[in-house]
C-alpha cells in the first residue's frame, strides 16, 4: 500500500464531501433572478458529486485502507471554507468555483500519486474526476461572465 496515494485519495474524498456541503446548501438558500436555473444545477452536481464520492471511498477500501468519515473530520481535512447561509447567488457561484479547483488541485495531486506507483486503475478514476469539475468550473464561470 502507497501511503501517499492512500492520504491523497482521502483528501479528495473530504475535499468531495465538502462541495457536495457547500453545493447542498446554494441549493437551498438560493434566491433572486437565476433562482430556477442555479437550484437546478446545484442539485444535478451533488448529486453527481454523492454517487461519485462513494466510489472514491470505495478505491480506498480496495487499496486496503480506510475511507474518512464525520462531518467535522472531513471539513478539517478539506479546509475549505464553509459560504454563509445567505450569501447572494453570485457570491455562491464564486464559492463554488473556487471549492471545485481547490478539489481539482488535490485530484490532481492523486492523479499524479496514482501514475507513480503504477495504479493505473486510481489514476483513471481521478482522471475521469478531474473532467467533471473541470467542466464544473467552466460552467460556474460561465454563469458569472
Amino acid at each position: 500500500m502507497n501511503q501517499d496515494l492512500i492520504d491523497s485519495l482521502r483528501l479528495v474524498v473530504a475535499d468531495t464531501y465538502a462541495v457536495i456541503g457547500q453545493t447542498h446548501l446554494c441549493h437551498w438558500n438560493v434566491r433572486g433572478p437565476s433562482f430556477f436555473s442555479l437550484h437546478t444545477a446545484f442539485e444535478t452536481q451533488y448529486n453527481e458529486l454523492f454517487v461519485a464520492v462513494d466510489e472514491i471511498a470505495e478505491r480506498i477500501r480496495a487499496k486496503g485502507a480506510l475511507a474518512p468519515g464525520g462531518l467535522a473530520k472531513l471539513a478539517e481535512m478539506s479546509g475549505i471554507p464553509e459560504i454563509g447561509e445567505d450569501a447572494s447567488a453570485q457570491d455562491m457561484v464564486k464559492h463554488l468555483v473556487t471549492a471545485n479547483e481547490k478539489l481539482l488541485a488535490d485530484l490532481k495531486k492523486a492523479r499524479d500519486a496514482a501514475g507513480e506507483c503504477g495504479d493505473s486503475e486510481s489514476e483513471d478514476l481521478m482522471i475521469a474526476r478531474t473532467q467533471v469539475h473541470e467542466k464544473t468550473v467552466w460552467m460556474l464561470k460561465s454563469y458569472l461572465e
